[in-house]
């Protein structure tokens, strides 16, 4: 890319879904012009008519694949801003074919993801789910106690120093994970990726399995990952683990994940993503009245809302049209 883009001096951006992340008020870098059109939300079939004169897409999660991308749905698009650290709904290889550059949004939510994740942890260790329903249900006054359906009944709760954690995605996301555990005294493993050897700072996907108490996915979503836990993993896992997912629907199999719960090879999960967004009792069985007496903590993909996350998404996409423009893109968020 040359250091300076010249051509052509006016932009169309349009902005597809500014229901998750306000868009900021944006400018070009002079003597560039533009024009600017939003959409609080945008549906597949919506897309052809709503990208077609565009330069510049914004978007975060609706689905671009390369049908959508081609020359003659979009011929003058250049740039897609995805406001999330993920590219997984743009279709890379389309974008690469036809020179269209595609700038994520890395280390926008790494602090409110990560204290989600240790929310999660410390309801799933505690059984808060099952305690909550046996308590509304009446269950305390009606039996005298529901210890037991809070607590496995072969030993009580880890507390954190008796934790041994494994970090399965060790980016910024998993790497803040990282520190809240070391700081609550929990000890810590980074694991290898399935299949390689072990390093001098990490150990092997196998053992990180069969070693931890606590398992955090935070990996991103690519063919490599997809089912990247299943049956044959939960299987190996001991059986008071505590999983939590706040990677991507997909890298985690829900089928497996339910057969693992229901069956006590692992103690309890939490998740944050689904393989089909947005979820619901049809399309997850995390969902489904199988799932209702488990430990099992669910949130729909909200764990990067926080104080700071619009304010970094807002300032994100601004450079990254900016450094489009002027040819200064950070390496770190150019995908394609």
């Amino acid at each position: 890319m040359p250091s300076s883009f010249t051509s052509p001096t006016h932009f169309n951006i349009v902005a597809l879904e500014t229901f998750f992340t306000p868009l900021p008020t944006l400018s070009l870098p002079s003597p560039h012009t533009f024009s600017l059109t939003t959409y609080e939300k945008t549906t597949v079939a919506e897309l052809p008519a709503r990208i077609n004169d565009a330069d510049i897409l914004i978007t975060t999660v609706v689905a671009l694949r390369a049908d959508t991308l081609s020359s003659q749905i979009c011929p003058r698009l250049k740039l897609i801003a995805v406001l999330a650290a993920g590219t997984d709904s743009v279709d890379l290889v389309a974008c690469k074919q036809r020179g269209i550059r595609v700038l994520s949004s890395p280390n926008c939510n790494n602090d409110a993801v990560a204290e989600h994740a240790i929310a999660m942890y410390f309801a799933t260790r505690r059984r808060i789910m099952p305690i909550m329903r046996g308590l509304l249900a009446g269950e305390w006054l009606r039996r005298g106690s529901i210890m037991r359906d809070g607590f496995m009944a072969e030993r009580p709760p880890r507390a954190c120093r008796d934790e041994m954690v494994a970090i399965i995605g060790h980016g910024a996301v998993g790497k803040r994970i990282s520190e809240l555990c070391t700081a609550l005294g929990m000890k810590v493993v980074v694991a290898a990726r399935k299949g390689a050897p072990a390093s001098e700072d990490r150990v092997t996907f196998d053992v990180a399995l069969r070693t931890a108490s606590v398992v955090f996915v935070c990996c991103p979503r690519n063919p490599a990952t997809l089912n990247l836990l299943s049956g044959p993993e939960f299987a190996v896992m001991p059986r008071d683990a505590v999983l939590v997912n706040v990677s991507r629907g997909g890298v985690v199999d829900e089928d497996a994940l339910l057969a693992a719960l229901e069956n006590g090879d692992i103690g309890g999960a939490g998740t944050d993503v689904f393989a089909t967004e947005p979820a619901s009792p049809t399309t997850s069985p995390l969902l489904g009245s199988e799932a209702e007496a488990l430990n099992l903590v669910v949130t729909p993909h909200l764990a990067w809302i926080g104080g700071e996350t619009t304010a970094n998404y807002q300032r994100v996409l601004q450079e990254n049209i900016d450094g489009f423009i002027l040819g200064t893109v950070q390496e770190d968020r150019l995908r394609a």
